[in-house]
């Protein structure tokens, strides 16, 4: 089989596009040549690895398995590059970093203070939740992911790089806000807004309710940390959120943070990426960075 890297280059970008226009764009080369690498690949193959209906472009069986090998063939390239590079003594590269959405609060503080120390690595930053970082840590996609409880279905490296508290939090004239030590049996009482299932607040949620026997009752289910606020602002309940998701409404009194018996739960931030993962030096930079400086840099900014 005689195949060239860029052949694989080529389909890598229209297998994950799903599109031939949109690989052209993203290559900067005609329709055409692309179409004409991609059949002169499928003629070495041996097999079809597109299927066309109408507009629609998907991918055979064969297809899927070359779009895996070529990843990881890709993946490797760029770190060869950026390994070469390093040798050279140059400061250049490319980190792909994802996180949770509730990260995304202090992340972009996080990235500029490392874009400060490193300006010639360029960074990519994906912002989505528990369950996309999972699949991008299952194929490998990301060379680093920031986010809570790290996944028991994937084989990965976690460390702790931050403190991570769980409060619950209400609107500014609930009758709570001034009481103390609120036993949770009382928070039973409430209607809480909740995150959807699978998200690691709403795990750490149900967990510390089950503990004490007790049943949730679940108002509006929400996917963003921003229509939650919004909803326990209007007062359609309260919910449990990080800390650093509330920053600004705390110090605007738009939401205030009850004090509750056994609360905050106390949570971590990790720093994740695949086990036996092959790590550019921009992404050691990066996690060395982050697992020495994250929790001065948030504290900064807390003053």
């Amino acid at each position: 089989m005689n195949v060239t890297l860029r052949q694989l280059s080529l389909f890598e970008s229209v297998a994950r596009n799903l599109s031939f226009t949109r690989a052209a764009e993203e290559l900067h080369l005609s329709q055409p040549a692309v179409s004409m690498q991609i059949r002169q690949l499928e003629e070495s193959v041996g097999l079809p690895l597109f299927e066309k209906s109408g507009k629609q472009v998907s991918l055979t069986e064969a297809g899927r398995e070359v779009f895996h090998y070529s990843q990881g063939i890709n993946r490797y390239l760029v770190e060869m590059e950026e390994v070469l590079v390093s040798l050279k003594g140059l400061n250049r590269g490319h980190l792909h970093v994802a996180v949770a959405s509730t990260v995304n609060y202090f992340a972009p503080r996080l990235l500029a203070a490392f874009h400060r120390r490193y300006p010639g690595i360029d960074l990519e930053l994906d912002v989505t939740n528990r369950e996309q970082l999972i699949q991008q840590l299952v194929a490998n996609s990301v060379d680093v992911v920031l986010m809570g409880k790290p996944p028991q279905s994937v084989e990965v490296e976690a460390e702790p790089f931050m403190r991570n508290p769980l409060v619950v939090i209400a609107p500014p004239d609930h009758p709570l806000r001034d009481q103390k030590r609120i036993p949770l049996e009382r928070l039973a009482e409430e209607v809480f807004v909740m995150r959807e299932p699978g998200s690691g607040t709403r795990q750490a949620m149900e967990r510390i309710f089950d503990a004490k026997g007790l049943e949730i009752r679940r108002g509006m289910q929400m996917t963003r940390n921003e229509a939650i606020k919004q909803a326990v602002r209007a007062g359609l309940g309260l919910s449990i959120v990080s800390t650093h998701t509330i920053e600004l409404e705390l110090e605007t009194g738009r939401l205030v943070k009850l004090d509750v018996e056994g609360l905050p739960i106390e949570r971590k931030w990790y720093l994740v990426y695949r086990k036996r993962k092959r790590m550019s030096p921009s992404s050691q930079a990066f996690r060395s960075f982050v697992i020495k400086e994250a929790e001065s840099i948030d504290a900064m900014a807390d003053d």
